[in-house]
């Protein structure tokens, strides 16, 4: 998982407690601003993720009251007058907990004077949803339990009474996982935390930190889901047998899996793409844990959650296909209908969980096909028109190895079914997505800020290359 400046800007205020790798975070963060003096992904330029990043740095460094950084604050102050301002132009909308992070964050930033007073209106605007994410918590309380755990960071240094405390931490010492959310814990919740400072040491490299670790299941899930579409010899398949036996271990009957093996929400994206997985390898495990997520209108990802996520629903439809359920089955029926009403007057889809939309729509081009051809191909025939030139496929400003990846797998899993696509249109892509294999990866992924899972995209890249193999 590659870092990112998000989480490294929370470790960096352990630097208030003298500890080493707080100072070591904050020199990550002074060496990775950005030109335009802002922090988060350089491409794309993705607003959310820019000023939740932008806002943890400024907030960490004017903790510190450094004259060397009055220079690189002001910079950021203009920075994040122009990232808020844009907020309506990501098409794939917020990162996760920007509603209940930033509130927090703008707050203290203005209680240091390290920004305006402007942006009294982004809370403003924000702080219903807030309040309404709140009022459905479990006993009203933030613990390892519930998914706000995750982003436990948002209560703040005056919101203590919204946390469990006592239920809050993991084996390792982390909360649930995120670096971001246990630094914060052993700055305020419990000073010093042993616990929670040996995970922090465990996971930072050069003084930086990613949005999430570990994620054991999410990894090897997606990367064999990725492998699994091609041709294994032997050698290959018994190196896979240690991934499938840990999935298959980790995998709790009636709910599934999360993105670690310990992480108490379990959700419908990563239990359904598991089943997939360990479905397609032989391994048997129940089909109720997928219909767990099952929703009136469409599957969720969490048991608790204000929206839905296509992308979980193309991968519930790839598990059912898995599983043999014919066309007519009702779950099958139910999913098809919400991602043709979901898509109504557009080939693609944008996706929660994804700034591009190449990965939602090449996801659900494999899932429709041999339930919704019509469907699928609609997405194939956008896919082949925006194409670029020199063969490679990106939404932003630059083409990436990610998307064309996704496009290529898609394009080469339905001209595998019978289907037409131009060979040109495969060669080209592959031959650019050659050129162009090896990290880095531009983060793409929505967490709490954007990031690269770096196998996964790695194994997506290398499964088209060979799928374009097997079909041209």
């Amino acid at each position: 998982m590659m870092p990112t400046a998000y989480d490294t800007a929370w470790v960096a205020r352990l630097a208030d407690l003298d500890e080493p790798i707080g100072e070591r975070s904050l020199e990550w963060i002074r060496a990775h601003q950005l030109a335009d003096g802002s922090w988060g992904a350089s491409q794309p330029y993705y607003h959310h993720d820019r000023v939740i990043s932008t806002l943890a740095a400024i907030t960490a460094l004017a903790r510190q009251a450094n004259h060397r950084d009055r220079a690189r604050l002001a910079r950021a102050k203009g920075a994040l007058k122009e990232a808020l301002s844009g907020l309506g132009r990501d098409p794939a909308g917020e990162t996760i907990g920007f509603e209940m992070i930033v509130p927090t964050l703008l707050h203290e930033a203005r209680s240091l004077g390290a920004v305006n007073h402007r942006e009294t209106g982004v809370i403003n605007a924000l702080a219903p949803r807030r309040s309404a994410k709140l009022a459905v918590l479990p006993d009203g309380m933030i613990n390892r339990f519930v998914t706000l755990g995750f982003s436990a960071e948002m209560a703040g240094s005056d919101g203590l009474q919204l946390l469990d405390a006592e239920n809050l931490q993991q084996a390792d010492g982390s909360i649930s996982y995120s670096p971001s959310a246990t630094a914060y814990f052993a700055l305020y919740v419990r000073r010093c935390d042993s616990a929670a400072l040996r995970y922090l040491e465990n996971t930072v490299i050069d003084g930086a930190l990613p949005n999430v670790a570990p994620f054991d299941v999410f990894e090897p899930a997606w990367v064999l889901w990725n492998l699994k579409h091609i041709p294994m010899d032997d050698e290959i398949e018994a190196l896979c047998q240690p991934h499938l036996d840990f999935l298959e271990n980790s995998w709790t009957p009636g709910k599934g899996v999360g993105f670690a093996a310990d992480y108490q929400p379990k959700d419908g994206d990563c239990t359904s793409i598991t089943y997939d997985v360990l479905n397609s390898f032989d391994r048997s495990v129940d089909l109720d844990a997928v219909f767990h997520y099952e929703a009136p209108y469409y599957f969720r990802c969490f048991d608790l959650e204000s929206t839905f996520s296509i992308s979980t629903n193309t991968h519930v439809l790839s598990a059912l296909r898995e599983a043999g359920l014919a066309k007519e089955h009702p779950a099958v029926r139910k999913v098809l209908h919400f991602l043709g009403k979901v898509r109504v007057g557009t080939p693609f889809c944008f996706d929660k969980w994804h700034a591009s939309p190449y990965y939602s729509t090449s996801l659900a081009v494999y899932a429709c096909l041999g339930y919704d051809d019509d469907m699928s191909r609609e997405s194939v025939r956008w896919i082949i028109e925006t194409q670029n030139e020199n063969g490679s496929w990106g939404y932003y400003d630059v083409p990436t190895a990610e998307e064309t990846a996704y496009c290529l797998q898609a394009l080469a899993l339905w001209k595998r079914s019978t289907n037409d696509v131009p060979d040109d249109v495969l060669k080209r892509g592959a031959l650019w997505l050659r050129e162009h294999i090896d990290p880095p990866y531009p983060p793409l992924w929505i967490g709490k800020c954007l990031y690269c899972p770096v196998l996964v995209v790695r194994s997506a890249i290398l499964g088209a290359l060979v799928l374009v193999g097997q079909v041209v």
